[in-house]
């Protein structure tokens, strides 16, 4: 089997990983990958993830059995639509299903026609009326882009003079351009977040354990929003005997909707929850792995990763098929200086096959690229260092194990990824 990644993060480094241990695969190719995915045995090829007709040509000439794509945008794009034209297997929504994520607007809808739980909301296309709104409701509010925002179009408004200068920043500087055309504000809701991924094959919904992703940058879940900076599985907040439950309540009645509107959901459906009060809510849909929380899941996934995908784009998706390690798996991210705001690139980064001689250890590179022979840093987010353990903690302890073993000169990371869910374990 010939396979192709798309993306160039840690989340595709950890697939095209996962796929170079099933037997059945003859080639990995990453388009256009990273200094991880090349260390692999990946061959690297300099596509960008945008550009469906290289990413189509590409997939042709390499004769691909099977397209994953890593991140949203071409999934958003149309990638799935263009393989399935071109007759090449393709595990993702196609763009219908993947404006559950390209679009806030339309989840929302969905939502509502699936009665699914999630926070009370209001759209707006003129910044006039949407502050308006905020002078009606008050605060606190959450304020986000409708559109695709690399994991920062939320901006957590605390007073209203917050959530007003969000819609400025959002509609009017265009801080996240056109994604700010529309934005949706919505309601604040207290509780514990928690990751909840599914296998889709258009009709069934196979529940990934629970995940816990760390979005702010600084310790004790505060400063801004990032793409992530750590994260654990299984989530004690969403034990394995909620899992059904939670299909049934906010995975499988989006499917139905979709399948209703003729376009089966194909793929990796991914619900952000806040544990409430209340019961479970939707922050909002993903139509792909989470990065980080693609690291730790696949380290516990048991089965032939690949063969799956193929069951589930011919619509037979086998739950027996899909196993999952009883250890816990948990990654911290490695970012670059500065951070979630404009970062260095360039900076060389030793250590790695130290931190990857530790048991149970795996780094995935995020944003590294190879530069005249040394691995250097390419993104914001350079590394997600990930470890399998006993427990939280045994997991806890072998990842930042990991992470003092690796250099990079102003190198952040956060220091208490995984202590969340150590003290709900502990009854704190």
């Amino acid at each position: 089997m010939r396979i192709l990644v798309i993306g160039s993060g840690g989340r595709e480094h950890a697939l095209v990983w996962k796929f170079m241990q099933s037997p059945g695969v003859e080639a990995v190719f990453a388009a256009p990958g990273n200094g991880g995915t090349s260390r692999e045995g990946a061959v690297n090829v300099p596509v960008p993830v945008d550009d469906l007709d290289g990413l189509v040509a590409l997939a042709r000439k390499e004769r691909i059995d099977l397209v994953m794509p890593g991140p949203e945008l071409p999934l958003t794009l149309g990638i799935t639509d263009r393989m399935r034209e071109a007759g090449i297997a393709c595990f993702g929504p196609d763009s219908y299903g993947a404006k559950l994520e390209g679009s806030k607007a339309f989840a929302k809808e969905i939502m509502a026609r699936a009665h699914v739980p999630t926070a009370h909301s209001a759209v707006f296309s003129d910044v006039e009326m949407a502050k308006n709104h905020v002078a009606k409701v008050g605060a606190p509010l959450v304020v986000k882009a409708d559109g695709l925002a690399a994991g920062k179009g939320v901006i957590m408004a605390a007073d209203s003079q917050e959530a007003l200068q969000a819609i400025d920043d959002i509609m009017s500087a265009r801080a996240f351009g056109s994604a700010g055309d529309l934005v949706v504000l919505e309601e604040w809701l207290v509780g514990e977040e928690a990751s909840f991924l599914c296998l889709c094959d258009g009709e069934r919904a196979v529940p990934l354990p629970s995940a816990q992703d760390h979005k702010r940058v600084f310790d004790n879940d505060e400063g801004p929003n990032t793409g992530g900076m750590g994260a654990y599985s299984p989530a004690p907040v969403l034990p394995d005997n909620m899992l059904e439950e939670m299909a049934d309540l906010t995975v499988r009645p989006i499917l139905r909707e979709l399948a209703k509107d003729g376009h089966p959901f194909v793929g990796v459906l991914y619900a952000g929850l806040m544990m409430t009060a209340d019961g479970p809510k939707v922050l909002e849909y993903n139509v792909r792995f989470g990065d980080p929380e693609c690291q730790p899941m696949l380290m516990r996934l048991e089965g032939d990763l690949p063969r799956i995908m193929l069951d589930g784009i011919a619509g037979k998706l086998d739950p027996s098929s899909i196993g999952q390690s009883a250890k816990t798996a948990l990654g911290v991210v490695m970012t670059a200086e500065g951070y979630p705001g404009a970062y260095t690139k360039g900076v060389p980064i030793t250590g790695i096959s130290e931190a990857d001689a530790l048991p149970g250890v795996k780094v995935f590179h995020g944003g590294t690229t190879i530069k005249e022979g040394a691995l250097v840093s390419s993104g914001g987010r350079v590394l997600c260092v990930t470890a399998l353990g006993d427990d939280l903690e045994d997991a806890q302890r072998a990842a930042y194990a990991g992470v003092e073993k690796i250099r990079m000169d102003g190198g952040f990371y956060r220091k208490d990824i995984g202590q969340k869910g150590i003290n709900r374990l502990k009854g704190k």
